[in-house]
């Protein structure tokens, strides 16, 4: 349940920031979830890939279908890649990638100040 929160929280905060602030926002959309929701590392990590990417994905693919094609067709032809659909899935890892990283710096920067609980032994 942690997780899916995660993910829908950096989405949604990803979004607000993307409308005011540069691309690396989704960075700094991460971060703070990361930070405020700190889970193990693969996790922090997958949470915020799945959320940016998901994002970003759905981004391009409205871009996609708003411009019938021109914008995608026209990229993967200067990048040699053959199919439009290529810009789309590298677009989606690029900002997996980008929101992935910035949840986990946040996590490991909670784990930094977070005390540790010593175990009792009777």
């Amino acid at each position: 349940m942690k997780f899916i929160l995660k993910v829908i929280l950096i989405a949604a905060l990803g979004y607000i920031a993307e409308l005011f602030l540069p691309w690396w926002a989704v960075v700094l959309s991460g971060f703070v979830i990361g930070t405020l929701i700190p889970t193990s590392g693969f996790n922090s990590f997958l949470s915020g890939f799945l959320g940016i990417g998901m994002l970003w994905l759905i981004f391009a693919f409205a871009l996609h279908n708003n411009s019938d094609g021109i914008l995608t067709t026209m990229v993967s032809q200067i990048f040699q890649l053959g199919q439009p659909a290529f810009i789309l899935v590298i677009c989606a890892l690029v900002g997996g990638l980008a929101g992935g990283l910035g949840a986990l710096s946040g996590s490991q920067f909670y784990r930094l100040f977070a005390k540790e609980k010593k175990p009792t032994y009777r």
